[in-house]
C-alpha cells in the first residue's frame, strides 16, 4: 500500500509594493496606456513586460513587471498575465513592454503573445485592451495596427 501524500493548503494573495497617483483616473486610448507605462519601461536595457490590471471603468488598479528578458527577447507566459489579472479582480488588461533598441516595430513573437493573450483572455472573461511597444519616446499601438 503506497504511503500518504502531503498536500499543502495555502492561500494566494496580491502584495502591493508601492502605489501611484494616475490624474487622468481612466485608460481611454493607448496615449494614456503609454502615459502611464513609460516611467516603467523607457531607458530599461533589457526587455520588461508589464500587465495593467484596469476596472470595469478602465482605471488602472495594478501595475505588475511580471517579466524581464534578454536584450532582444521576452519570453511571456499567458499564464503569468492573466495570473495577474486575475489576482487584481481585472476586467480587462493593457500590456506593455520595451525594446531596449529604441524600434518600436513589433516582432512575429509581439504578433504571437498579443494572439495568445487574446485567445486567453476569451476564455477567462478579461478583455486584452491593447498592447504597447515602447520606444525613445515613442509607442507602437498593436490594437491600433488591428492585431487585436
Amino acid at each position: 500500500m503506497a504511503s500518504a501524500k502531503r498536500v499543502n493548503i495555502v492561500s494566494v494573495k496580491l502584495v502591493k509594493e508601492n502605489s501611484l497617483l494616475y490624474k487622468k483616473r481612466s485608460i481611454r486610448s493607448p496615449e494614456d496606456g503609454y502615459d502611464l507605462v513609460k516611467s516603467f519601461l523607457e531607458d530599461k536595457d533589457r526587455e520588461n513586460f508589464i500587465v495593467v490590471a484596469l476596472d470595469t471603468k478602465n482605471q488602472p488598479v495594478s501595475i505588475n513587471v511580471c517579466h524581464i528578458g534578454s536584450l532582444n527577447a521576452s519570453l511571456v507566459s499567458p499564464r503569468e498575465i492573466m495570473k495577474t489579472a486575475i489576482l487584481s479582480s481585472a476586467a480587462s488588461i493593457i500590456v506593455a513592454h520595451n525594446h531596449p533598441s529604441g524600434d518600436t516595430q513589433e516582432s512575429r513573437e509581439d504578433i504571437e503573445v498579443t494572439k495568445r493573450l487574446t485567445e486567453a483572455g476569451k476564455l477567462m472573461g478579461i478583455e486584452l485592451l491593447d498592447h504597447l511597444i515602447i520606444g525613445d519616446g515613442k509607442y507602437a499601438s498593436l490594437k491600433e495596427k488591428g492585431y487585436i
